[in-house]
């Protein structure tokens, strides 16, 4: 069974940084187009950054661009996450996605799916 686990989260103050994993077991991440997206209580899950699967050209949404950076390292087959200058709106699960389709991808459709892993900024 097709596993991707995300680690790296946890309490952490504004300004702050976190560097999020996602491990891959049972597909190789350099042939998906790879994600990360968060989710807050009450609010829809959200992009957040991705990463190609040959060219490795990043996207980010806007409000993380500057701030958070998308990497892969295939040797390892895991992408992360790398998160500086954290503030509280930052605050939501993080979930680690992998597609066939970059398009999909990027509206939210993935091939696989993490369980997350909890970010919390505090003041």
């Amino acid at each position: 069974q097709v596993q991707l686990v995300e680690s790296g989260g946890g309490p952490v103050q504004a300004g702050g940084s976190l560097r999020l994993s996602c491990a891959a077991s049972l597909i190789t991440v350099s042939r998906y187009h790879m994600g990360w997206f968060r989710q807050a209580p009450g609010e829809a899950r959200e992009f957040v950054a991705a990463i190609t699967r040959i060219t490795n050209i990043t996207t980010y949404n806007e409000s993380v661009k500057g701030r958070f950076t998308i990497s892969r390292d295939n040797a390892k087959n895991t992408v992360y996450l790398q998160m500086n200058n954290l503030n509280p709106v930052d605050t939501a699960a993080y979930f680690c996605a992998a597609a066939r389709s970059g398009q999909d991808l990027r509206v939210g459709v993935g091939d696989y799916w993490g369980q997350g892993t909890q970010v919390t900024v505090s003041e």
